[in-house]
């Protein structure tokens, strides 16, 4: 009999086949909504079978081991009425893909779109969201990046306590609708990858202790007790997680996933579990082509090393040095995390070449060294952003970029984000400078309510800036429904927003339309600090003989820049050519106050915080 996972409920030609993991445990039975409970067979192994003719999709049951009471299936596809309820058997086959010419993820395109699906709409729904799509693919947008949405307990959070790892959340619709979301998206061009959490199981809604404790590990981490990758019985567990991130990518056409927390997976295995993942997401797109991405908290760029050479195979990792020093050059603040950080022309430059900034070096902060050398990982072994759902939450209003920086710093900072040589990422409504804040939400009571309340105000106290607002008791409740209803984003059109999206817009057309902004070697880009806030980056554009494609990224943070004396050669224009400005974020058209010469008889002149992108034109240099 073939099965498509190892665990849960499948449908089979004569019913469903139900396979359930329950190591020392005597006896198993499935009960199908109210019909007497049916044995099934011990395969001497830990696990448990058997075939009930008669089954069909959309049948609720659930399950006994030993003398417990009826519990979810661990492997559920879907959970009709959320991690407490009776699970449903779902039929994947009957979904009808249009999407058979999809290729997959188009790495040297990608421009990376964080969502967090019960906020992005008004709706909060598959269905909505999916609507949206035309637009992002029209900006520019070529990767949707979906937080978690493993089923988790309550009306509202954001999915990272989810305990039902093979059911998407009842909260955004049904599977199906899912599957509609990521069809409509490859028919835009426009690739999905899903946020997965392995390191922890949510606190509320958890069933899998009855079936064995075996899935949890002897240590925990911040959110939980960690899972059991190396332990007596892990090679279940590990079979579990293997085959929950190739259901993804084979049963709803994903593209690739993010792996939360890398950190906190712990594995003294060989090959690790993550490396074994990310060969299941290879394997299980079946030709496509897929993206697996990582959170690294201590920056360990061996991750993304070939499994061959000991590392873990994934394709890039979030890059928080760059948004680090991006809010300090932003906002003049350097406390909390920020505070080895300067903001400085050297840190972007140094991040364009070499990814992270601290590859190993004194970190204050954590009073340790932080990050693993990455001086010979590709440019695009880096997600680089601005904002992210963890970023705008951390601060007692859920702010946004554009609310706690200049409009001509903003302007610039996403210049260099989307003409980086770097994978940048937007989140969700960044592109019109959304009006609403995103802020931590999570729908739990009682003492757990009261509990996640408190660990949010340790997190915030970090922040001398914030715990204030913390004490005087400012900061949003994250259990409160208007916490969350907050969050969900406005399309209402202002003259404003208009022009930031007209910004995006812009910088993600050159980026795709300058074979310079398209290259991803770190031997292709070098860069000059111009002035304490000044800097300019050079992209060559290896194809071309000489260097007449070349382009410039001027990026001023500061007061306008006169520079009378220019003894940097990266501002060299190549033989028989001059500098002429083909975009610049003073433009009035991205709200800019008007664009004006950069290259001035007697020297050069930067514009006060703006970008500007020079390509060399034929012909001597004349004045202006």
């Amino acid at each position: 009999m073939h099965r498509a996972c190892p665990v849960g409920a499948e449908i089979q030609p004569a019913g469903v086949h139900f396979r359930v993991w329950a190591p020392n445990h005597l006896r198993v039975e499935i009960q199908i909504e109210t019909d007497p409970p049916i044995a099934l067979r011990s395969e001497g192994n830990g696990y448990f079978e058997g075939l009930i003719q008669g089954s069909v999709a959309g049948d609720r049951y659930r399950i006994t081991v030993d003398d417990s009471s009826p519990l979810p299936d661990p492997a559920s596809r879907f959970q009709p009425d959320g991690p407490h309820g009776p699970s449903a058997v779902v039929a994947p086959g009957t979904y009808r893909w249009t999407d058979d010419g999809w290729p997959g993820i188009r790495r040297s395109e990608l421009v990376v779109y964080e969502i967090h699906i019960g906020t992005f709409t008004a709706d909060g729904t598959w269905q909505a969201a999916a609507r949206e799509l035309a637009a992002l693919a029209e900006l520019g947008v070529t990767c949707v990046e979906i937080m978690p949405v493993a089923d988790f307990a309550g009306d509202f959070g954001w999915g990272y306590d989810g305990v039902n790892l093979f059911a998407p959340t009842r909260l955004y619709g049904a599977p199906d609708d899912f599957r509609d979301f990521v069809d409509t998206a490859h028919h835009l061009g426009i690739g999905v990858i899903l946020d997965v959490v392995y390191n922890h199981f949510g606190p509320d809604g958890c069933y899998l202790a009855p079936f064995t404790r075996a899935y949890f590990g002897d240590d925990g981490n911040e959110w939980g007790q960690g899972i059991n990758f190396d332990g007596p019985l892990s090679a279940g567990v590990r079979e579990f997680f293997v085959s929950n991130a190739a259901y993804w990518i084979r049963e709803f056409h994903l593209d690739g996933l993010r792996i939360d927390a890398t950190q906190a997976i712990h594995d003294r295995s060989t090959p690790h579990i993550l490396a074994e993942v990310t060969a299941a997401v290879r394997q299980a797109a079946d030709g496509r082509a897929t993206w697996v991405v990582g959170e690294s908290e201590p920056q360990d760029s061996e991750l993304t090393s070939s499994i061959d050479t000991g590392g873990q195979g994934l394709d890039a990792l979030w890059n928080d040095d760059l948004h680090h020093a991006a809010m300090v050059a932003a906002t003049g603040r350097r406390e909390a995390y920020y505070t080895d950080y300067a903001g400085s022309p050297q840190e972007f430059i140094s991040a364009a070449k070499y990814g992270f900034l601290y590859q190993g070096q004194w970190y204050s902060w954590q009073d340790k060294g932080r990050g693993t050398p990455a001086l010979r990982h590709p440019a695009d072994a880096f997600v680089a952003f601005l904002q992210n759902h963890d970023q705008i939450a951390n601060s007692s209003h859920g702010f946004r970029l554009h609310d706690v920086t200049s409009a001509g710093k903003l302007r610039a900072l996403t210049a260099l984000l989307l003409l980086g040589p770097w994978v940048p990422m937007l989140f969700q409504g960044q592109e019109f400078a959304a009006p609403v804040p995103f802020l931590y939400f999570a729908d739990h009571g009682g003492g757990l309510a009261d509990l996640i309340r408190a660990g949010r105000r340790d997190f915030l106290g970090q922040f001398p800036s914030v715990a204030d607002a913390v004490r005087s008791g400012i900061m949003s409740d994250p259990c409160d429904r208007d916490t969350f209803e907050r969050c969900k984003l406005r399309r209402d059109e202002t003259p404003e927003r208009s022009a930031i999206r007209a910004l995006h817009a812009s910088l993600l057309q050159l980026r795709t339309s300058e074979a310079a902004f398209r290259m991803h070697d770190r031997h292709d880009i070098d860069g000059a600090v111009l002035g304490p806030q000044a800097f300019v980056l050079r992209f060559f554009e290896r194809s071309a003989e000489r260097f007449e494609n070349d382009r410039l990224l001027l990026v001023n943070l500061g007061g306008q820049l006169d520079m009378n004396i220019v003894p940097e050669p990266l501002l060299a224009a190549p033989a028989g050519h001059r500098w002429s400005t083909i975009w610049s974020s003073d433009d009035p058209a991205f709200g800019g106050p008007g664009v004006f010469p950069v290259v001035r008889l007697g020297g050069w002149c930067l514009p006060p915080e703006g970008a500007v992108v020079l390509a060399p034109q034929a012909g001597a240099w004349r004045p202006s």
